[in-house]
């Protein structure tokens, strides 16, 4: 059976639709992610699912307990590092992992040495007694999900956990996330809009305006574009474009700046082509294949940084009463 099941999920907010009939699987041990925007419903969708929201209509199952009949149950199976820091500035590392601990109801030796084992394995140690003011954003990140990790959930959601932080630091925190899922052998369930993290899953959900839009590997969503782009800086683009589709059969198009781009399927190939049937001086040549930008790009009409900032979704801490 799937780990986590939502069929036909719909969240309103004052007569507005913040997630739209969405429905999906997961499977126990994947990494599974939703690509989108700010305001894509990704946060509403995976509040939903750790119990801080109740849906409109639809339904949403998490390692078998229904979210609305059973939230106890789906809390005792996750484990959640939301958007921003909810540590307590004013407690010790090990103090922000006991009390987590009592909201858990460990018993006391199980605590202790499941405190003392995630410390050690997210490289906290030595920082137990320190406070948590002191810490970096990459140490107080990583003693979220050491925290998200303490009671042995079934699933980590992590509510784009990189938010905000350097792109070394952002590095080291997923490979970081990806050692730890290979230990304690968690599914972990992600948001981001950042490209590069979206990568590192099995498979991703693209999502814009409340909807899915595709749901594949990013492989699968790559190759789905059937093209490489290659660009071209030549003496002369006319008499280029000209003996390129005379010639060559290849239709190019001008790009703003100068230079040319063709769209190709195995561009390796091509560009010898290239090099051999033009007799007008090529200056460069660059090769490009899909990006998950570009599906995004092709699915949506619009590129994730144009539509950042804004729509209706919103964040949520705090477990509901």
């Amino acid at each position: 059976m799937p780990i986590i099941e939502v069929r036909d999920l719909v969240k309103s907010y004052n007569g507005l639709e913040a997630v739209r009939g969405v429905s999906f699987e997961i499977e126990e041990g994947e990494t599974f992610g939703f690509l989108g925007p700010n305001g894509a419903g990704k946060t509403t969708t995976i509040s939903i699912l750790c119990t801080l929201l109740s849906p409109s209509s639809g339904t949403a199952v998490v390692n078998g307990y229904d979210c609305m009949k059973d939230p106890k149950g789906v809390r005792s199976s996750i484990g959640l590092v939301f958007q921003e820091v909810t540590l307590d500035n004013e407690l010790t590392a090990y103090e922000n992992l006991k009390f987590h601990c009592y909201l858990y109801n460990m018993q006391r030796s199980v605590a202790e040495k499941r405190i003392d084992e995630m410390l050690e394995v997210v490289g906290l140690g030595p920082r137990r007694n320190d406070f948590v003011k002191g810490f970096s954003g990459g140490m107080k990140r990583r003693l979220e999900i050491a925290r998200g990790l303490l009671h042995r959930p079934k699933v980590l959601f992590l509510d784009e956990p990189t938010l905000g932080l350097d792109p070394q630091t952002r590095s080291h925190v997923w490979h970081f996330i990806e050692e730890l899922k290979k230990r304690e052998g968690s599914t972990v369930f992600m948001t981001t809009h950042y490209m590069d993290e979206a990568e590192i899953c099995d498979r991703i959900a693209i999502i814009d305006r409340g909807r899915i839009i595709d749901c594949r590997s990013p492989e699968e969503l790559k190759s789905s574009l059937r093209g490489d782009t290659v660009y071209l800086e030549t003496d002369d683009d006319q008499a280029a474009l000209r003996e390129l589709s005379e010639k060559l059969g290849l239709e190019a198009r001008r790009i703003e700046g100068g230079g040319l781009a063709l769209i190709v399927e195995s561009g390796e190939k091509v560009i010898p082509r290239i090099f051999s049937g033009l007799s007008t001086g090529v200056r460069s040549v660059n090769l490009k294949r899909p990006s998950l930008d570009d599906v995004f790009l092709h699915l949506t009409g619009r590129e994730i940084r144009e539509v950042e900032g804004g729509g209706t979704d919103r964040p949520v801490r705090g477990f509901r009463r």
